[in-house]
């Protein structure tokens, strides 16, 4: 009998996520069996996930992939992966900020960058975009800290704090080129920060927007006319055809009620988020900035300096953004975020030999 593959893995939680991290070379470089691989890896298509690493919901079934960057701009290079939980899909067509949380720690884990005494920070190439974000950290004795004092919501209890930080961005923040758009009849505003995203009153979709994930799931009406809103968007927004994708996101705002500047439900595509992503916080963030923006009679936006807060189901995402307005355009100027990661396991992981065969007489267990 033939030896199970065996592949160097690293299993972390960055951000309210929680990712597969290889290697680049440890992984196929065709794409195609780079990706039938991953799938085996996570145990995909399957609901539960239930002979891989994946923990059958779309943000715990996710790939980063890491290697030196050749860019002068950037130490290392992160492809971003969304392995499908119940179909054997893996799409690189977005970015996801809560992964990128850790990028920075692995590559010095891995030893690509070497770790500073205090704190170390990490440029990074996000090869799904080509866009550039700089990720500080703490390493002691150039050994990466996974302890502290920082908590964000979603995650039990605290561990050390990851600065993301974003470049000013030269493209418009507008894909469309206007702040307000009719699509499928609805009222939106397509923005783009590092995520295509839609935003939409969520009383124009004849919700409250404080509904929990599992309520807006079952919602099938709703989950009607988010599809219908999505499908009319990508083409708008220069994504083409989005009927096989998991881009634009799709957020629901609606006025804050712990303080913050606005409430949000966000669709990734068709699941309900338990928080947000960083990216798509970003771009929701910068969207609020916009005069014009269906958010502008929901948010509350603060009288004085750049921070935001992005209420979430679970709690809330704070995020720095910046808006440079012009005649007929809007660029983001500034955009950061603090989040945590952690090193779950280091190890090697065994993926199943084949795609399993659909056995519909078959019933999982309880046990």
């Amino acid at each position: 009998m033939s030896r199970p593959e065996e592949v160097h893995c690293m299993l972390m939680r960055g951000g309210t996520s929680k990712g597969a991290y290889f290697l680049a070379r440890d992984l196929p470089a065709d794409p195609g069996e780079r990706d039938a691989l991953l799938r085996r890896i996570m145990g995909s298509p399957d609901p539960r996930q239930i002979d891989g690493l994946g923990g059958a919901h779309p943000l715990t079934s996710k790939v980063g992939v890491v290697s030196v960057s050749e860019s002068p701009d950037a130490d290392v290079d992160y492809l971003f992966l969304q392995v499908a939980v119940d179909k054997a899909e893996v799409s690189d067509r977005q970015n996801c900020g809560n992964i990128l949380a850790g990028v920075g720690p692995f590559a010095v884990e891995r030893g690509l960058v070497a770790g500073s005494d205090g704190e170390t920070s990490v440029r990074i190439r996000m090869l799904n975009s080509g866009d550039l974000a700089t990720s500080t950290f703490p390493t002691p004795g150039g050994r990466v800290d996974y302890t502290g004092d920082a908590a964000i919501s979603g995650v039990p209890g605290s561990a050390a704090p990851v600065v993301i930080e974003f470049p000013r961005r030269a493209r418009s923040l507008l894909p469309t080129g206007h702040p307000l758009e009719i699509v499928a009849g609805t009222p939106v505003t397509c923005v783009d920060n590092g995520m295509p995203t839609v935003l939409i009153a969520a009383r124009d979709l004849e919700v409250t927007g404080y509904e929990s994930p599992e309520e807006l799931e079952a919602d099938q009406a709703l989950s009607a006319r988010l599809r219908e809103i999505r499908l009319e968007a990508g083409p708008l927004m220069g994504l083409g055809d989005v009927a096989g994708t998991t881009v634009p996101k799709l957020t629901l705002l609606a006025p804050p009620v712990g303080g913050g500047t606005v409430m949000s439900r966000t669709f990734i595509p068709v699941r309900a988020h338990t928080s947000i992503g960083v990216l798509g916080a970003a771009s929701v963030a910068a969207g609020l900035r916009i005069p014009g923006c269906v958010a502008e009679p929901i948010a509350r936006l603060p009288s004085h300096g750049d921070r935001l807060r992005i209420e979430h189901p679970t709690g809330f995402l704070d995020i720095e953004a910046r808006v440079e307005l012009g005649a007929g355009s809007a660029v983001a100027r500034h955009t950061a975020v603090v989040r945590t990661a952690r090193k779950i396991f280091d190890g090697t992981v065994f993926p199943r030999s084949a795609d399993p065969s659909p056995r519909p007489d078959s019933q999982g267990g309880n046990g």
